[in-house]
Order: C-alpha cells, then sequence, then structure tokens
C-alpha cells in the first residue's frame, strides 16, 4: 500500500484529488441547474397538442436517451463548435450533461403530470383557477413528491457518471484518480476516489430523504 501506509503520499494524493472533486462537484451542479428546469419545459413540449412542438421535442428526448452520453459529450465538442466556434472543455460536458438529464427528467415530469387525476384538473375550473394557476398550486406540488424517487435516481446516477467527463480529458476527479494511477502503479487512488462518490452519494441521497418527508403532506 503506497498511500494508506504513507500518510505524507496520502496528504499529496487527498489534495490533488480534493482539487479534481471541486471539478466534478462544478459538472454536478451546472447539469441539475441546466436539466432540471429544462426537463420540465421538455415535458410541456412533449405533452402539447400542437405536433409541430411535440413531435421535435419528441425526437430530441429519443436521441438523448436512445445515445450513449459519451457520444452526445464528443458531438458537442468536436462538432458544434464548427457550427458556433471553439467551446472550452467544461463548457462542453455541461451542454451534453444538461441536455441529457433534461430528456430523462422531461419523461419522469411528464409521467408524474399524467399521473395527477383529471378530475384535478375540473375541480379546479369550477373553483375559478386559470390553466397557470392550476398547474402551479394543485398539480406541481403533487408531481414533485411523485417525482422525487425516479429523480433522486437519475441525480445519483449523475454523481457517477461525472467521471465521463474524462473522455475530453476534462481534469476532473476520477481522471485525477486515474493520472495518480498511472504514475504510481498502484489502484489506491482510484478506490479511495470510490470512497468521494460513496460519500457524495450519501449526501445526496440523505438530501432526498429530507424532500421525501417534506413532501409527505401531500397524500395521494
Amino acid at each position: 500500500m503506497q498511500y494508506l501506509n504513507d500518510p505524507e503520499r496520502l496528504m499529496k494524493l487527498l489534495t490533488q484529488l480534493t482539487h479534481g472533486f471541486g471539478t466534478t462537484l462544478s459538472i454536478f451542479a451546472m447539469t441539475l441547474i441546466i436539466s432540471l428546469p429544462l426537463g420540465m419545459i421538455v415535458a410541456l413540449g412533449r405533452m402539447s397538442r400542437h405536433k409541430l412542438i411535440s413531435a421535435p421535442v419528441s425526437f430530441y428526448i429519443l436521441i438523448m436517451r436512445g445515445t450513449p452520453l459519451m457520444l452526445q459529450l464528443f458531438a458537442v465538442y468536436f462538432f458544434l463548435p464548427r457550427l458556433i466556434g471553439p467551446i472550452p472543455r467544461l463548457n462542453a460536458v455541461y451542454i451534453a450533461f444538461g441536455l441529457n438529464y433534461a430528456a430523462y427528467f422531461a419523461e419522469i415530469y411528464r409521467g408524474g403530470i399524467m399521473s395527477i387525476p383529471p378530475g384535478q384538473y375540473e375541480a379546479a375550473q369550477v373553483l375559478g383557477f386559470t390553466r397557470s394557476q392550476t398547474f402551479m398550486r394543485i398539480i406541481l406540488p403533487q408531481t414533485v413528491k411523485r417525482v422525487l424517487l425516479p429523480v433522486s435516481n437519475e441525480v445519483i446516477t449523475l454523481v457517477k457518471d461525472t467521471s465521463l467527463a474524462t473522455a475530453i480529458a476534462v481534469s476532473e476527479m476520477f481522471l485525477t484518480a486515474k493520472n495518480m494511477t498511472s504514475s504510481s502503479g498502484s489502484v489506491e487512488p482510484l478506490f479511495i476516489a470510490g470512497v468521494f462518490y460513496l460519500l457524495m452519494n450519501a449526501v445526496v441521497t440523505a438530501f432526498f430523504n429530507f424532500l421525501t418527508n417534506r413532501f409527505n403532506y401531500y397524500h395521494d
């Protein structure tokens, strides 16, 4: 054990992994900032009665869910710059991850919205609510509760998917651990990085458990 038996080398490794972990966190956070609201827009577009809206949105969802995220990352980094100019590596990761996860969240949201009984829409109309008021005050709170579990599963997957950024040489935590493994000939950096991912997912799980408890007052 080159690192666990050598406190000085272990501290150096942890320092480097922590630096890479900062990039991992930025990918995680930016992906959620982009994909969570975009997913709702995409879901509403997918549910539109107008084919000119729903058909392209459905095709977008098919592409995002039907092709590997790594391939989408390559497409954004290597082909999109031909249309709009150079894109920094990290920004390419944000775009690819955001678009990919928005498609998954959109289908989760759509399932949650469609699970609300039609009678609630009719009751809201009788009470004089507008369509926007009905959605924001009645439908959305119930939808949030119903989609928390599948959303949490996707967020946990996102924690692990951040390692795919290594495909275009973004210096996040997994690439840092991989480089340390190559230079030292020891797999310890990879396993220590795994502990970082595990702890991050433990925090994510605890957060969603907290949200689930907060939304327990909405009973099905």
